[in-house]
């Protein structure tokens, strides 16, 4: 089972550089704790997609998100259940 714990130092590891370390973003990236990734915009497959072959940008000026290399898909599906449960502590289901 994915576990929020393991997400959170994964997610400091390999993404708070961009997402920033509280998931509001940073100039480099945007905040995970906003409606637009919100379960039902952003399904959890869409984190394993966006952390495999990068993404386009799409709904921020950030420029494209390059692949993350050396995190696997189960990597991902723990940084997923900390990012939401956090989305669950601000009110975004």
């Amino acid at each position: 089972m994915p576990n929020p714990g393991t997400g959170k130092a994964l997610f400091a590891n390999h993404c708070a550089g961009c997402h920033g370390g509280d998931l509001k973003g940073s100039e480099k990236g945007p905040p995970l704790l906003h409606k637009i990734y919100e379960p039902s915009h952003h399904a959890d497959a869409a984190f394993q997609l966006a952390v495999a072959n990068g993404v386009r940008a799409h709904h921020w000026k950030f420029g494209d998100m390059a692949p993350v290399k050396g995190v696997t898909p189960d990597d991902v599906a723990h940084v997923t259940a900390y990012v939401r449960a956090e989305q669950r502590k601000v009110g975004i289901q």
